[in-house]
């Protein structure tokens, strides 16, 4: 087994720079795919993931270590405001800079008097459930990369990209797997790498995009923009901090259990950082920003936790910002090549919230248990990306599922049952 890197140890240039390129490829997907349905400017996006992510490593001290990106628990709540139109925007952008103040004072709550409210609002069956919901929740959008949207093969195209998919993640696990020395610690890069390869060599690269690439500018300021004042988007938007609260805590459950240290401490600077992210990127017009699942999981297959990792991460994403033809070479990917990778990344990011149940030791011969992360899971995973709309208010599957399981815990845990009836509650497999 190959060792563990912990957040503090130093990684030669050398090494560095492809394990940082690596992290970005992992991250770069849902980073551009969350602002472009969003209707916001993917590289001011991608522009923001680098300086949020260096902002939360130094308020964090660099003791955690996380890569931050587009969150897609917004999606809903700014479609809502905006509807679509680009002109709406800057409305949003205000919802999401209240979000973040909103974060930001639950960050000096836990800061000041320690997480152990956060403890009692979400214990492990719920940071669990939450963890466990955004890799379930992104399971349609990996298969249907890796195949289409009807998720049939019905032509021979179809078995060509289910071929590239294939390719793709079979390189990425073998690597993890069977290869010895530093090339096993970068299963996902050597897997988009090949992947790509081989959706060259079968003639699918897309003629558009590899057009973008010759075209693109080497050096390009991104399109910043910047709030305005919108008490409708407030009301909208800035609830949805409680997601981020829910998902910052159920990462940092999860890294420490890869890790085999405990990062709770840190829970109230990494909730600031990542809060200043968020705001900041609102105030140019980026996208929110979470601490992401998708580089938890590159962490979890290879065992490197060192910041300095996330450190050349954020170096290199702020360059595509400002670098739109090396943004466009990574958005030249074919989806199959991304729903290869991302097989293996959002499987492991479901299985982090199993790992968060077994290491607190989660009883689920408690019927509450079994109701509060079985329901939420079912609905946040039926619910999918396109989410719950009420009244023209879309609400995320994430978010939805993230919110019940919040009012399930509560509410099932006002009044507890007595030792003599919890006795007789039937087994769980009788259910």
């Amino acid at each position: 087994m190959n060792r563990i890197y912990f957040p503090e140890e130093r990684i030669p240039l050398v090494k560095l720079l492809p394990m940082g390129m690596q992290h970005v490829v992992a991250m770069f997907g849902a980073t551009v795919l969350a602002p472009i349905l969003m209707g916001f400017d993917p590289q001011v996006a991608l522009f923001f993931s680098g300086v949020g992510t260096l902002l939360f490593l130094l308020i964090t001290r660099f003791k955690v270590p996380s890569y931050l990106g587009s969150s897609f628990a917004f999606i809903g709540p700014v479609l809502a405001v905006t509807s679509g139109r680009p002109e709406n925007i800057p409305f949003a952008l205000f919802g999401i800079a209240g979000a973040a103040v909103l974060y930001a004072a639950a960050a000096g709550i836990t800061l000041r008097w320690g997480s152990s409210w956060i403890d009692r609002l979400m214990p492990p069956i719920v940071t669990g459930t939450v963890v466990s919901i955004i890799g379930l929740n992104l399971a349609s959008s990996s298969v249907a990369n890796a195949l289409n949207a009807d998720f049939a093969i019905r032509t021979g195209a179809d078995a060509i990209r289910l071929t590239v998919a294939a390719a793709t993640f079979l390189t990425a696990a073998f690597v993890s797997i069977y290869m010895k020395g530093f090339l096993r610690l970068l299963p996902i890069l050597t897997g988009v790498v090949v992947g790509y390869i081989v959706a060259a060599v079968a003639g699918i690269l897309d003629p558009a995009a590899l057009q973008n690439v010759r075209e693109a500018a080497w050096i390009g300021l991104p399109p910043f923009q910047t709030p305005r004042f919108s008490v409708q988007a407030l009301l909208v938007i800035a609830p949805v901090f409680v997601v981020l609260v829910a998902e910052n805590k159920g990462h940092i459950a999860a890294i420490s259990g890869y890790m085999g240290r405990d990062l709770n401490p840190h829970l109230g600077r990494a909730y600031l950082g990542d809060a200043v992210a968020s705001f900041v990127s609102a105030l140019g017009g980026g996208t929110p920003q979470t601490t992401y699942a998708e580089n938890m999981g590159v962490m979890a297959i290879t065992r490197v936790f060192s910041t300095y990792n996330f450190l050349m991460a954020a170096g290199i994403a702020v360059l595509l910002g400002l670098c739109p033809k090396f943004g466009a070479v990574i958005q030249s990917i074919p989806a199959p090549v991304l729903g290869g990778v991302t097989l293996i990344l959002y499987g492991l990011i479901a299985l982090m919230g199993v790992k968060i149940w077994t290491d607190a030791k989660v009883d689920f011969c408690d019927h509450r248990n079994l109701v509060v992360a079985g329901s939420s899971l079912i609905v946040a995973t039926g619910l999918g990306v396109r989410g719950l709309t009420v009244g023209g208010v879309n609400v995320a599957g994430i978010a939805f599922g993230t919110l019940l399981a919040l009012a399930a815990n509560f509410l099932l845990n006002l009044q507890k049952p007595s030792p003599r009836a919890a006795e007789d509650v039937p087994d769980a497999t009788s259910i």
